[in-house]
């Protein structure tokens, strides 16, 4: 995702199985160019290429990593919804300006292209570490395999050497990027997650976007009625399915239930109302017959394709979706984003979302060249290339006002941007999902058989709060809490 990351969407931080193959971004032609040129921009001191970077090279506030002219640039991205010609236009940009050869690699085979090449002590510079096969951040943690980050953090920023990169960034990002006390993980695009709908459906059936879960399943029985599913979700990444369980917890909890779940509390599922009505409200769906049909046996992609057919009111996913389903969607289909509906007495407003940082680069301890590494993530956190990603990728970036004025974009993200904007101080973002991978993929695990009706809800209950007791046993938990 993120992410989460993870991913998806989160990534997820959120990813875990979110985003499939896109083809390049139709963005391009679609939205408005920045009037300035990008790579003129970057052009500055590419006639003082000299080859060879094994030379200590000096640091300067204009050079704080030390980066070498010339050399090489070793770059691997997860090919997902965000493509990847954003990320050939930024080692272009680089290669002009430091002299150096970027080697691009775009994959959504992240753990079996590049485990080998970290168990070996040689990979890559730059990583996009997203997707259902990212190589777990947790994981790469205890190895010592990832750079401390934070001296990208403490470099003056490319817009604003007055300025820290760290002063420039959405609140929760460096949050977000933190496991076991060290900043290892650059979660660099800005996403919120909820439900998505099609203004075009809603308007011809006479349908308003619902504030309230009795609203929701309200229309959700209206769809069954009109011959259409309810909900869609990715049954075979239920990933997708507890961005609902979670978000409910979340806003009929309030804060310290979402807390209570990242600090691994022996109640954070067991004995818990909240967490029980969530899940009670999710498979009231299921036993209503509100899902689509065969949404439980399908791909992302393909559930997502057919909610873009009109085949179901509503679907569960991060704000990489519009991007990812850009050749699926009819033009006039009006992709719009909704926070999830409220349970009766939550404590967070319809209006809170789950937002925050999502999509991990990361760079390895022992790349080959680090300090281009470093520097080209500083360079990511320039307004240059975050409105190259918003013009491409039909996404925002962790960087405050990173997309310059003059970009287009469409109406999924700009219903997005509204929700930011109308959830204020709203916002709330899990992080058990990089923090502890195996309980994630547990719960994961536990929703895929509730969806399908093996399990009941105080099973799922059960099964939760021993992934989350299980949990404790992690090297990290110790220094994983959040106050």
């Amino acid at each position: 995702m993120g992410s989460t990351s993870a991913h998806g969407e989160h990534s997820n931080g959120e990813g875990f199985g979110r985003r499939d193959l896109i083809k390049r971004s139709a963005a391009l032609g679609l939205i408005a160019v920045p009037t300035m040129s990008f790579l003129s921009a970057c052009a500055s001191g590419s006639d003082e290429t000299t080859k060879g970077n094994e030379s200590k090279v000096a640091v300067t506030k204009e050079n704080p990593f030390g980066v070498a002219k010339g050399g090489k640039l070793d770059v691997v991205v997860f090919k997902g919804g965000y493509g990847d010609d954003y990320a050939k236009a930024w080692e272009a940009a680089f290669d002009k300006k430091w002299g150096t050869t970027s080697s691009h690699l775009a994959t959504q085979e992240i753990t079996s292209k590049l485990q080998p090449r970290f168990n070996g002590g040689n990979p890559p510079d730059v990583v996009d570490d997203s997707g259902a096969q990212q190589i777990k951040l947790d994981v790469l943690v205890k190895g010592n395999q990832l750079a401390d980050l934070a001296v990208v953090l403490d470099a003056p920023s490319l817009d604003d050497p007055t300025k820290k990169v760290r002063d420039t960034l959405m609140p929760g990002t460096v949050e977000s990027g933190m496991i076991g006390g060290k900043f290892v993980a650059l979660q660099y695009v800005y996403t919120v997650w909820g439900l998505w709908y099609s203004g075009k459906l809603f308007k011809e059936k006479g349908w308003t976007a619902p504030k309230t879960w009795p609203e929701f399943m309200d229309i959700c029985q209206k769809a069954k009625a009109a011959g259409i599913g309810g909900l869609a979700h990715q049954g075979k990444h239920p990933y997708y399915i507890n961005v609902a369980i979670m978000d409910l917890i979340a806003k009929k909890g309030g804060l310290d239930a979402m807390k209570a779940i990242d600090n691994l509390e022996p109640n954070a599922f067991a004995d818990n109302p909240v967490a029980l009505e969530a899940v009670e409200a999710i498979y009231e769906i299921v036993e209503k017959d509100l899902l689509m049909p065969g949404t439980n046996g399908l791909t992302h992609t393909e559930s997502q394709t057919q909610w873009n057919q009109y085949k179901a009111a509503f679907i569960t996913s991060g704000s990489w979706l519009e991007n990812e389903q850009l050749k699926q969607t009819p033009d006039d289909f009006d992709m719009q984003f909704l926070p999830m509906p409220v349970l009766p007495d939550s404590k967070l407003p319809f209006e809170a979302i789950r937002a925050g940082a999502g999509e991990p680069f990361i760079v390895p301890e022992k790349a080959a060249n680090k300090a281009g590494g470093l520097e080209f993530l500083r360079s990511m956190l320039s307004r240059e290339w975050s409105t190259l990603f918003a013009q491409q990728a039909n996404s925002l970036t962790v960087l405050k006002d990173g997309v310059d004025p003059a970009v287009k974009l469409r109406p999924g993200t700009q219903s997005a941007v509204a929700a930011l904007k109308g959830a204020g101080d709203n916002t709330f973002n899990y992080r058990y999902t990089d923090w502890y991978s195996a309980m994630a993929t547990e719960l994961e695990n536990a929703s895929n058989e509730l969806m399908a009706k093996r399990i009941q809800p105080k099973e799922w209950i059960k099964r939760a709060q021993a992934a989350v007791n299980k949990a404790t046993e992690d090297p990290n938990a110790k220094n994983n809490k959040r106050s």
